[in-house]
């Protein structure tokens, strides 16, 4: 059976950006399924709306079914695990720019205030979630202007999640030129070993 991994991209992002569509060629190249969908109406990202999508593209998991996701994308990823039936345990995640408990730098919109609250108040069965994830990695950048470092200690205690801290990265984004990500390609292959 081959391995499948899902990429979910962040708030505002899309299939195309940044390292996204290197790491799903890299990974393809050695025997892996990989899919990177189109989150709904990215430009005010829902829990409801992107937890359905993905549970659309995955439909089931199982000890070979991983994930990637990028900054909302990772929370995505967290509420999708909390909601989905199946007994069965993925084969594990990388949460790269993920958050928990706190972003920076963001909008004052109604719109861009009411997700960031959806997302950081809406509580996380975290125990549930142990559950469901053999092991987890999130990587950090000591400079990332929207997701402060501090969100390590939430990834660490809550999920048990090893911790990667990369220097002058920013937050990971094709606009800010991360168009590979060679250190993902990396932890995702060592998670499938």
């Amino acid at each position: 059976m081959s391995k499948r991994l899902f990429i979910i991209h962040g708030w505002s992002g899309y299939p195309e950006e940044g390292w996204l569509p290197w790491l799903k060629g890299e990974l393809e190249k050695q025997g892996w399924l990989v899919f990177v969908p189109q989150m709904p109406n990215a430009q005010e990202p829902r829990i409801e709306a992107w937890v359905k999508a993905i549970n659309r593209e995955v439909r089931e998991i199982d000890s070979e079914t991983y994930f990637i996701g990028h900054s909302m994308g990772c929370q995505a990823i967290i509420r999708f695990l909390e909601r989905e039936e199946s007994l069965l345990l993925s084969g594990g995640a990388i949460f790269v720019a993920g958050f928990l408990d706190s972003l920076t730098n963001i909008g004052n919109s109604d719109l861009e205030v009411s997700a960031v609250k959806e997302w950081l108040k809406t509580p996380i069965d975290f125990e549930l979630i142990r559950r469901r994830l053999k092991k987890s990695i999130a990587i950090f950048s000591d400079n990332d202007p929207f997701v402060p470092l501090s969100n390590q200690f939430s990834f660490k205690r809550e999920l048990n999640s090893s911790i990667i801290i990369q220097n002058d990265a920013q937050h990971f984004s094709g606009s800010t030129g991360t168009v590979e990500l060679p250190i993902v390609k990396e932890l995702v292959l060592s998670l499938a070993e």
